[in-house]
C-alpha cells in the first residue's frame, strides 16, 4: 500500500494511508522523513488497545473491520473531504471490503486494491460458479477433488479459504463471499499481479465484477518510500553473508503474518538444515525458538545463523543465497523473482498454494517439499541448486516480468486509470 501511494503522489495526489491501530504502531516508527513528507499515516480504533503490537488472528481483525473500524473510518473519510477539490478516491484493499460501503455512503470514487496474484481474485470470482456447478458446498467445503483450472493444475484443495478445522474453513468462505458482494460495486481493480496477465485474463470478469487493472509487482524502489517492516530488522546478518561463498546459502523465512508450522516441525527442519552440510540463514521469531532441539543453535554456530527478522530484499540481492525456502507469499515470490533466486517451497495458507503452483509446475523455478525430514530436504536442496535449466528459466521471467518493457505496460494501465477517474469527475461536474 505506501509502493502504491508513492505511485499515486508521483500522478500529483495526496495520499492519506489508513491502517488499523495495531498495524499503524509497527509501521509508523520506522518510517523515514522523506516518506512523512508526501503520506499522511492515519490509524483508526480497532479495539486492541494501546498494548505491544502484537500480530491478530484473522478471526479477531475481522470481527474489528465489522464491527468497530466503519464508524470511525467514516468519520476520517468525511473530516478528510473538507478542501475546494474535494477528496478523489478511495483505494481500498479488498480484504478490507467494509471500507467499500463506508466509501459509497460517503460517496466517494472507490477503486478496490488486490496485492496479491491475479489467479488467486479469479478464484474467489468462481465461487458463484464452484458452487452452482457442485465442487464446492453452499459452505464452501470441497464436494470433490476436481480440477479447476489447467497450466497450472488448481484444485478445489487450492482454495484460498481452507485453512483450519471445519468451522475455520466456513467462516473463511464466509468473508470471502461477502467480499466478493461487496467489490461488485466497484467500477475498477487495481491488481498487484504481473501486466503479462492480462493477456490469459479477462480485463473484466462479467458484469459483475470491476475492471481488472494490472499495475504491479509493486517491487521497484520508490524515490520517496523505503521498504518497510512490521518488525526490527536484524542487519547483521548481511555482515554474515558477505563471508560465505557464491550461491552457497539456503535462505529460510516464512513471512510475517502466518505461524508456519508446530514445535515438532521447527525441530525437524532444524536437524535436515543441519544435516546438509550447507550453511543457512534461518528468519525463526523468538516464539518459534522454542521449537528448536537442545543444542543446535551451539552446533551450526560456524554454519548456520537464526535471526528473527532479516531485511529480506537485502539478503535476496546478495549473491551468496543460493535458494530460498520459502511460505510462497506473494510478496515473497515477487522478490524471490525479482532477485533471481530459486525457490524451495512450502506453502502454509490462503493464496500461498496458488502460488506455490505457478512456481513448480508454469515457471519452473522452484521445487516443492514434500516435509521437512533430512532426505526431503536434502533431496529438495539438491534439485533445485544442481537444476541448470531452472537457472535459465528464472532468469527469462525475471527478464518478461521485471524489465522496463513491463514496468512501462504497468505505468500505462495506471495513467490509463486515472485518465478514466479524471474524465468521470469531469461528467459528474457537468
Amino acid at each position: 500500500m505506501l509502493k502504491l501511494a508513492s505511485t499515486l503522489h508521483s500522478h500529483g495526489f495526496d495520499p492519506v494511508l489508513v491502517t488499523p491501530e495495531f498495524i499503524h504502531r509497527r509501521i509508523s516508527p520506522p518510517v523515514d522523513r522523506k516518506t512523512a513528507e508526501v503520506i499522511t499515516y492515519v490509524p483508526i480504533p480497532d479495539g486492541s488497545g494501546a498494548s505491544d503490537g502484537t500480530s491478530r488472528d484473522f478471526f479477531s481483525v475481522e470481527k474489528a473491520m465489522e464491527d468497530i473500524m466503519p464508524v470511525h473510518l467514516e468519520r476520517l473519510v468525511s473530516g478528510l473531504d473538507v478542501s475546494d477539490d474535494g477528496m478523489a478516491l478511495m483505494v481500498v484493499d479488498l480484504l478490507a471490503s467494509y471500507a467499500i460501503e463506508v466509501g459509497n455512503r460517503c460517496r466517494v470514487p472507490t477503486v478496490g486494491f488486490w496485492p496479491a496474484m491475479l489467479a488467486t481474485y479469479k478464484l474467489v470470482t468462481a465461487i458463484p460458479e464452484l458452487v452452482r456447478e457442485g465442487h464446492i458446498s453452499d459452505c464452501g467445503l470441497p464436494q470433490k477433488k476436481s480440477e479447476l483450472r489447467q497450466k497450472p493444475t488448481l484444485t478445489t484443495h487450492d482454495l484460498p479459504w481452507l485453512i483450519g478445522p471445519v468451522n475455520a474453513r466456513q467462516a473463511r468462505f464466509k468473508f470471502w463471499t461477502r467480499t466478493l458482494h461487496r467489490s461488485a460495486s466497484l467500477r475498477w481493480l487495481l491488481v498487484n499481479s504481473f501486466p503479462e496477465e492480462e493477456d490469459e485474463a479477462l480485463i473484466q470478469c462479467s458484469i459483475d465484477h470491476p475492471m481488472i487493472i494490472p499495475i504491479g509487482p509493486l517491487t521497484s524502489p520508490s524515490p520517496v518510500t523505503k521498504n518497510p517492516s512490521l518488525w526490527e530488522e536484524d542487519d547483521t546478518c548481511l555482515t554474515w553473508l558477505k563471508n560465505q561463498e557464491p550461491n552457497s546459502v539456503i535462505y529460510v523465512s516464512f513471512g510475517s503474518w502466518v505461524s508456519p508450522m508446530g514445535r515438532d516441525q521447527i525441530a525437524n527442519l532444524a536437524i535436515s538444515l543441519e544435516s546438509t552440510g550447507r550453511p543457512f540463514l534461518w528468519v525463526l521469531g523468538p516464539s518459534w525458538c522454542e521449537g528448536l532441539p537442545h543444542g543446535f543453535l551451539e552446533r551450526v554456530r560456524s554454519k548456520g545463523r537464526v535471526v528473527s527478522w532479516a531485511p529480506q530484499v537485502e539478503v535476496l540481492q546478495d549473491g551468496a543465497v543460493g535458494c530460498y525456502l520459502t511460505h510462497c507469499g506473494w510478496n515473497s515470490t515477487v522478490e524471490a523473482v525479482q532477485c533471481g533466486r530459486r525457490m524451495l517451497c512450502w506453502p502454509v495458507a490462503g493464496d500461498q498454494f496458488v502460488n506455490c503452483k505457478y512456481i513448480v509446475e508454469s515457471w519452473r523455478v522452484g521445487v516443492r517439499l514434500g516435509g521437512f525430514r533430512e532426505r526431503e530436504v536434502e533431496d529438495g536442496v539438491r534439485q533445485v541448486m544442481d537444476d541448470g535449466e531452472m537457472g535459465v528459466r528464472l532468469a527469462e521471467l525475471k527478464e518478461r516480468m521485471m524489465t522496463s518493457k513491463a514496468s512501462s505496460k504497468a505505468a500505462a494501465n495506471m495513467a490509463g486509470f486515472l485518465e478514466d477517474l479524471r474524465r468521470m469527475a469531469e461528467d459528474d461536474s457537468l
